[in-house]
């Protein structure tokens, strides 16, 4: 498996340890060059509470464990970036500390400890895009996209309302059977209770969130100046309303109709 004695028994204790969680890469020889894993939170046997992940690559390269091994973070779910530098911060410190001696172990440890700690999704549901707050409802989808419970509930709704309403437009050897709801974000087909989503509580932000739009100077400014371009086509006759239509008129002599 390996030259090295010392990296070969840790390759073994890792295979006994992780069993399938582990894959051993190699060379065209069948010499093992690294490994590779999906890390998850610590959560006993309820994988339904693991809410963020990521993958993790370990390259061992010649003259290993006297060398520090390349070690790669990628596919993150969940994870915001300064919670993967500081991972990536950790796993560079113990490669230096312990250089010398075999590191796979303590770098699979090291991300596991560190995601159990921020085990809350640190994206915004993008049904709402408000973020997640300790004691939120909230569904995570097999694909590994969070929404809030509420949300998705009203998503997966609206969405089966408008699956009907397509259909009906169809001729009936066209027409679906069954609605099929999917991930909002990357279409992967789920499923779920809509009615034990519906009974979630609003995320917490949303409920805060104030009833009223208040616009910013920003926007003020940019409605002064559209005001101001609009008075000012109008004086010159390029814009001629119609009931509730209104008709602008561009340079070229080309109009366009705008339903107000």
């Amino acid at each position: 498996m390996h030259d090295d004695e010392r990296v070969a028994e840790e390759l073994e204790a890792l295979q006994a340890i992780l069993m399938d969680e582990i894959k051993i890469l190699t060379d065209e020889s069948g010499k093992a060059v690294g490994v590779e894993t999906e890390v998850h939170p610590w959560t006993a046997l309820d994988t339904e509470q693991q809410f963020v992940r990521v993958s993790l690559e370990i390259k061992l390269p010649s003259g290993y464990p006297d060398t520090r091994p390349i070690v790669r973070l990628f596919n993150p779910r969940g994870l915001d970036d300064s919670t993967l530098n500081r991972i990536k911060e950790d796993i560079s410190k113990k490669c230096t500390q312990d250089l010398g001696q075999p590191v796979i172990f303590e770098i699979i440890e090291i991300v596991k400890e560190q995601l159990t700690a921020s085990n809350m999704p640190c994206v915004a549901c993008c049904i709402c895009l408000y973020g997640f707050r300790s004691g939120d409802d909230f569904t995570k989808t097999h694909c590994y996209h969070y929404f809030h419970s509420h949300c998705l509930a009203g998503h997966l709704i609206a969405s089966e309302n408008i699956f009907k309403e397509e259909q009906d437009k169809l001729p009936p050897w066209q027409q679906t059977a069954t609605f099929q709801a999917v991930c909002p974000v990357c279409r992967a087909g789920i499923s779920y209770d809509v009615e034990m989503l519906r009974s979630a509580n609003p995320p917490q932000e949303l409920e805060e969130a104030p009833r009223t739009f208040q616009p910013t100077p920003e926007l003020r400014q940019l409605q002064e100046k559209m005001e101001a371009l609009y008075l000012k086509q109008r004086s010159k006759g390029g814009i001629i309303q119609q009931g509730n239509r209104t008709l602008l008129l561009s340079d070229d002599n080309n109009g366009e109709e705008d339903n107000r």
